[in-house]
């Protein structure tokens, strides 16, 4: 009787244990479509993607304003216009300035007569050596103010400081203007830079001389503008982007660029000559969303997850740090519907 319930107890083990044989075996028989790549040693260009603004150079853009409080006289050029440096751009009514350039001269005429006199009497005995150094200061502060009203009088003509286009012009017949209201900008048109903003962490990869690869519009997809160079990357976080100006010349553009208008840049900051790269989609987020891992196909066919450190990625691959060797084949295409050991079935790309 004790064997007959000894040979029921291992029978019924042995039919508990079946279905789970069966699935560990039906496991290990199935495979997962899934496209595969390998592993492939190559120089990996390391980018910085930044949106940047088109802006005049330092030292080829003006921006032009009235001397004082005055009328617009006459308008000579509109906005989009080709000049030349030295052409007339807007004059004022002169009679303010002429005005007061008058006064400035008769004061000063003054102020170095009562100077002389002041040395001569002093020479003499007559007066104390401070009325001579007060009458010295008078007429150094007159110098000074008849300088500044022959500048006003030559301003109440604006001229272009520059050869370029005139990109502004506010400016209106008759209407009242003053030195602090902007009214012409020039701007050189073969002298434009591209002012990147990007972030602080970017910008210490950043250095000067670093390539850059411009296309139209706010993404890479935009048509070609051409290539240059990074010439200035700033030293401050801006108080309101928080963000850092990186500026670059773009050398011989596809077509003229536009003052304000938004490109997209690709700044190269360094290249490994021998990364171990593979594609992007082979790229499957750690446990716990914590780093990257992949999926290492072995000879027999069977799929392997294993982190990996990633230490950089474009548009079409990833440069593995560690984890990964040249050769080794990793899941592609279908990477995130498969699981550590199962078996995979390669389909064609």
């Amino acid at each position: 009787m004790r064997r007959l319930l000894l040979l029921g107890a291992l029978v019924g083990a042995c039919r508990s244990r079946a279905p789970a044989v069966d699935a560990e075996s039906s496991r290990a028989q199935t495979a997962v479509a899934a496209q595969t790549a390998l592993a492939t040693e190559q120089p990996f260009a390391h980018i910085v993607r930044a949106i940047g603004t088109v802006t005049p150079r330092p030292g080829r853009y003006a921006e032009l304003a009235a001397p004082g409080p005055t009328r617009v006289a006459r308008i000579f050029v509109a906005p989009g216009e080709q000049v030349a440096e030295g052409d007339t751009l807007v004059e004022f009514e002169r009679a303010p300035f002429d005005a007061a350039a008058q006064s400035a001269a008769a004061a000063l005429e003054t102020a170095q007569r009562n100077a002389a006199r002041a040395a001569r009497l002093v020479q003499a005995g007559i007066l104390p050596q401070k009325d001579a150094d007060q009458a010295a200061a008078e007429l150094a502060q007159a110098q000074a103010a008849a300088v500044t009203a022959r500048r006003a009088q030559q301003l109440a003509t604006l001229r272009a400081p520059l050869a370029g286009v005139v990109t502004r012009m506010t400016a209106v017949l008759g209407a009242s203007v003053d030195a602090s209201q902007p009214l012409v900008q020039v701007a050189d048109p073969a002298a434009l830079d591209v002012v990147f903003n990007v972030s602080p962490a970017d910008a210490a990869e950043i250095r000067v001389g670093d390539s850059v690869a411009v296309t139209a519009g706010e993404s890479a997809a935009g048509d070609a503008l051409g290539s240059g160079t990074v010439t200035g990357v700033g030293a401050a976080v801006d108080s309101l982007s928080r963000a850092v100006a990186v500026r670059a010349r773009v050398r011989h553009p596809a077509r003229p660029l536009r003052i304000g208008e938004s490109v997209f840049g690709r700044l190269v900051t360094a290249v490994s000559p021998h990364a171990v790269t593979v594609p992007i989609a082979a790229l499957v987020p750690g446990v716990g969303g914590e780093g990257f891992r992949v999926f290492v196909v072995d000879s027999a066919q069977v799929a392997h997850a294993r982190p990996v450190q990633v230490g950089g990625r474009n548009e079409a691959v990833a440069d593995i740090v560690s984890g990964l060797e040249a050769g080794e084949v990793v899941v592609t295409s279908g990477a995130y519907g498969i699981a550590d050991g199962v078996r995979i079935a390669r389909t064609p790309r």
